[in-house]
């Protein structure tokens, strides 16, 4: 017979692996943009909210859990990408940046009282840490000013993170009442 703390393990598990597949998922929602070699993508989205769901260890697990998937030839990442050579292509930094996030996201957000406040402080600040490690790898790869990768690898998203990240508190918000209002 299984103990509780089997259970609460297996549950764990289950749910690293569940948001594995949605990041995986989010990155099949990609979409090219004219100007960037990073394209669009919803792989962010779910990495945010591991982080928030799953805490920092869990969001990392989960996160790496995909990159590990990844370098095995699964095609996991973006339009289905995998293996080693996009970590070395214009992307590398961002893929590197989505463990980063997500740790820092469930770190901040998981520490103390929860609140929308603290969420989207944790958010902001992963994604600075994504875009902080994503845009300088882009830079040292395609060999061009920080003018142009700032202008391939962060200014085209910004607008798309931040409904992203205003997304990933309404959905932390919607679960906390709808699990106080079960209890």
């Amino acid at each position: 017979m299984a103990s509780n703390t089997d259970m609460f393990d297996l549950r764990r598990m289950v749910y690293i692996s569940l948001f594995t597949a949605l990041i995986a998922v989010g990155g099949y929602l990609s979409f090219p943009l004219p100007l960037s070699p990073v394209p669009v993508v919803l792989a962010d989205f779910f990495v945010m909210l591991s982080g928030l769901f799953l805490g920092g260890v869990g969001g990392i697990t989960s996160v790496g859990l995909l990159l590990f998937l990844s370098l095995l030839g699964l095609p996991v990442l973006a339009g289905g990408g995998a293996g080693f050579a996009i970590y070395l292509g214009p992307t590398g930094g961002f893929l590197i940046g989505y463990l980063v996030c997500a740790f820092i996201v469930g770190q901040i957000s998981n520490k103390g009282k929860s609140g929308i406040l603290k969420d989207l402080v944790a958010l902001i600040c992963g994604n600075i840490f994504l875009y902080t490690l994503g845009v300088p790898w882009l830079k040292l790869v395609l060999k061009v000013s920080w003018k142009e990768a700032l202008a391939f690898g962060l200014l085209p998203f910004i607008v798309g993170a931040v409904i992203k990240i205003i997304v990933a508190v309404m959905v932390r918000q919607f679960l906390r009442l709808s699990s106080n209002q079960d209890n």
